[in-house]
């Protein structure tokens, strides 16, 4: 799963079309840059090699009045689309992602429809009980606690781990299905994350 790429099209496609640097100051602005492998040359890098593989249109723009440079503007294709949707989906649903993957999926939740995204929620809570039972009846060592030393810190983590993260999805679902947030279809919602020319007070 590439964080990159997910937050990099789920920034383009909020709003529509989109330069380098409103796609950079919208990443920084969600502190992507503290949690994740979104830093500049890394932003800049996934725009361009994206638009080599036609999942992003690139349109060159006219300078500024103001004499600055001219910019690139890029805009999902249709295949783009599909491969944004296709990450999102996948970081919402697997037990095992990491967390800066599945805090690309949740900063992204409200591009799906809200019934799928509570299928995909349900599917995650059911992957996270299944390797919750895959532990303790194929990994934890049957010996009482104190004979299992140091190593028997790594189940309880995992345990622990799957039962927080189960518990929190189960509370995202009964949010959403108490109607939390505007979710795709259901109306208008603002995509600025940063108005232009407004500082990033998270920079």
């Amino acid at each position: 799963m590439s964080v990159i790429r997910l937050l990099v099209l789920g920034a383009v496609r909020q709003h529509g079309r989109a330069h380098g640097y409103q796609v950079r100051n919208d990443l920084e602005f969600w502190g992507a840059h503290r949690w994740s492998n979104a830093k500049p040359g890394s932003i800049y890098h996934a725009l361009k090699q994206m638009a080599k593989e036609g999942l992003l249109l690139a349109h060159e723009t006219a300078p500024s009045p103001a004499g600055g440079p001219p910019r690139t503007e890029y805009e999902l294709t249709a295949a783009g689309e599909e491969a944004y949707l296709e990450l999102l989906r996948a970081s919402l649903r697997a037990h095992d992602q990491r967390i800066d993957v599945l805090t690309c999926g949740v900063g992204f939740l409200v591009d799906l429809p809200r019934r799928e995204a509570v299928a995909l929620l349900r599917e995650r809570v059911a992957r996270l009980e299944a390797w919750r039972e895959e532990v303790g009846a194929e990994w934890t060592p049957q010996d009482p606690p104190a004979g299992w030393g140091h190593i028997g810190e790594i189940m309880r983590l995992w345990v622990h781990h799957a039962e927080c993260s189960a518990e929190w999805t189960r509370g995202l679902i009964e949010r959403l299905e108490q109607g939390a947030y505007v979710m795709a279809g259901e109306g208008e919602r603002s995509v600025e994350v940063l108005p232009e020319g407004e500082p990033n007070p998270f920079g």
